[in-house]
């Protein structure tokens, strides 16, 4: 057969730079991702999973057995009498017909017995259990040895390639894709049926060795068939590609067609095996066609795999953003008076009285420091209660801002391509603040109160006999800072600007009674860090949940130019040998 297209390259079991070529392609093949639903990538996903199987299931197995027997795999269309031209061409009945639609067995694979050999589990289609009787698992490869068969050939007999069970469909163009040479089988009945078709064509786009059986015709169709049939071959790249016409007969009662009838494509098969320069050069062909097609369809998977990696990494900073909004929004809440209203405020009035002690805050004089302290009628409970308004509203406040991020965060994802699939992978809940939050909030503003009241503790160390330190104590005191806290930049306006600063302004003469006006600065300043630290931590485990899916989704940005590199590399190797060959 002639060669099709540029001159092949003689890659030999000998050849190590295009095994290792080789075998790196299909390793950065395997180590490529497209988990993202974006557009288009189902053809892409296909194209991958066809190319790393082309590779394992042929290529590399035949360069590395450059020698093997050629082997032509027996394909097409539904009712084309493939297993009985098998038969046929045997002499003897070696694969059963199917008699009801689909067909499920294993694939069968007739070799001359000197050549048992080169078909073991380590050769050709590895992922194929060998067997040596009829089965119909589709998992198993059944190998029968004849001396029907001559040595130097192997015939493979595969599904139906318009099968309507999905699974032989996929095992039919896993064995094609398999196979030296094609000898697709046809009929005049269905010889023009798309299916068919959409394989010569990717016969052609590979240089794949292909021989045409027209079967199952009556005489008086042989003619307009063959004609109408060899003009569509040679419109689709194909016009070398061989074509027999099996003529309709009877068979006799193990089911082969009388010998006359299968002569010419017997004798032509007998040709090839006898001939080893004839059978090295279609090899030779469809393994450089099949080497070639690989690298080419590389980009397109390489440039699908930088997609995913875009894509992951767009999703990664809406949800990214959808949090650092929610975060900045909370700790501004913090700290601009929004806290000291409701049930803060009231327990904090309760604790340190209202009318005569605010509205003598309006001077300016130093010495009404004193009074401000003797005017404080709160006691230790109703500094608890405080403390325990302050830990409510800071987790509402948290979980408040932890739910707004989910819902921007899930609302971003849903418009983004693959987006809505990562989105139903997370779990219902995913737009939502996460279960466990309300628990580890409070524990962290615990945390917080505790720091707080440490804080004040270790800084009135040397003031514990003071009359002022006595009349607040460490509780009352810690209440007091944690309201300057959250009254640091007094952001409301109208009369909440005047509770909330009046509130402030109330806690710092409070403190500053006991520790002067530079320390209680630098005590705010500690504890307002210590708090934006705890809320800022309790949404980036809240953020993480979404995190964890996009790095769940295992994607590098370094392997799409692995991929085009192992891609060049392979091409490198194939034009030196090109070279070396002329």
């Amino acid at each position: 057969m002639n060669a099709r297209h540029e001159a092949a390259t003689d890659v030999g079991a000998g050849d190590a730079q295009m095994i290792t070529a080789l075998v790196r392609l299909r390793g950065a093949l395997q180590a490529t991702t497209l988990p993202l639903d974006l557009p288009g990538v189902e053809a892409v996903r296909a194209s991958h999973r066809e190319m790393v199987d082309q590779l394992e299931d042929y290529v590399i197995p035949r360069v590395m057995t450059v020698d093997a027997p050629l082997l032509a795999v027996v394909g097409g269309s539904t009712g084309a009498g493939k297993s009985t031209l098998v038969n046929s061409l045997v002499g003897h009945r070696v694969t059963a017909s199917g008699v009801l639609r689909p067909t499920t067995r294993s694939p069968v694979l007739v070799h001359h017995p000197d050549d048992g050999h080169w078909f073991g589990q380590d050769r050709l289609l590895p992922d194929l259990r060998r067997v040596d009787h009829s089965t119909d698992d589709p998992d198993c490869l059944q190998l029968v040895a004849t001396e029907s068969v001559p040595q130097g050939l192997a015939v493979l007999d595969a599904p139906d390639v318009d099968s309507v069970d999905e699974r032989n469909r996929a095992l039919a163009a896993q064995l094609l894709a398999a196979g030296d040479m094609w000898l697709f089988v046809t009929s005049a009945a269905r010889y023009a049926d798309q299916v068919p078709w959409t394989f010569l064509k990717q016969a052609a786009d590979r240089s794949t060795a292909v021989a045409i059986v027209l079967d199952r015709t009556a005489p008086e169709a042989v003619q307009t068939v063959a004609a109408h049939l060899a003009r569509m071959l040679a419109a689709r790249g194909l016009k070398d590609s061989p074509l027999f016409v099996v003529h309709e007969g009877s068979v006799d009662e193990e089911g082969l067609l009388p010998p006359a009838h299968v002569a010419e494509v017997r004798g032509w098969l007998d040709s090839l095996a006898e001939d080893s320069g004839a059978r090295g050069a279609v090899v030779r062909q469809t393994l450089d066609g099949a080497i070639r097609s690989l690298t080419h369809h590389v980009h397109p998977v390489a440039d699908a795999a930088a997609a995913q990696v875009d894509a992951a990494e767009h999703l990664r900073r809406l949800s990214d953003q959808a949090y650092s909004d929610a975060l900045d929004r909370a700790l501004v809440a913090t700290a601009d008076g929004t806290l000291m209203r409701g049930e803060i405020l009231a327990r904090w009035q309760e604790f340190v009285g209202t009318g005569e002690l605010l509205r003598s805050l309006e001077t300016k004089v130093g010495w009404l420091r004193d009074r401000v302290v003797g005017a404080v009628k709160g006691k230790p409970q109703q500094a608890e209660r405080v403390t325990v308004a302050v830990e409510s509203g800071l987790e509402l406040l948290v979980l408040e801002h932890a739910e707004q991020a989910a819902e921007a965060a899930e609302r971003a994802w849903k418009q983004q391509a693959g987006g809505a699939a990562l989105l139903a992978a997370g779990g219902p809940e995913l737009g939502r603040a996460s279960r466990d939050l309300r628990r580890r909030a409070e524990r962290a503003v615990r945390e917080w109160q505790t720091d707080v009241l440490d804080m004040v503790r270790a800084e009135g160390e040397g003031k514990r006999t003071t009359a002022r330190f006595l009349a607040l104590g460490v509780n009352g005191l810690s209440v007091a800072l944690m309201v300057v806290v959250f009254s640091h930049t007094a952001g409301l306006t109208g009369a909440e600007a005047g509770i909330a600063g009046g509130s402030a302004a109330l806690g710092q003469k409070l403190l500053e009674a006991v520790f002067g006006d530079q320390a209680v600065r630098g005590m705010a300043e500690r504890a307002r860090l210590m708090l934006e630290e705890r809320v800022t931590g309790l949404m980036a485990t809240e953020q993480a949940r979404w995190t964890a899916l996009v790095d769940g989704l295992g994607l590098s940005p370094e392997v799409p130019e692995q991929l085009r590199a192992a891609a060049r590399r392979v091409d490198d190797v194939r034009f030196s040998s090109a070279q070396r060959e002329h």
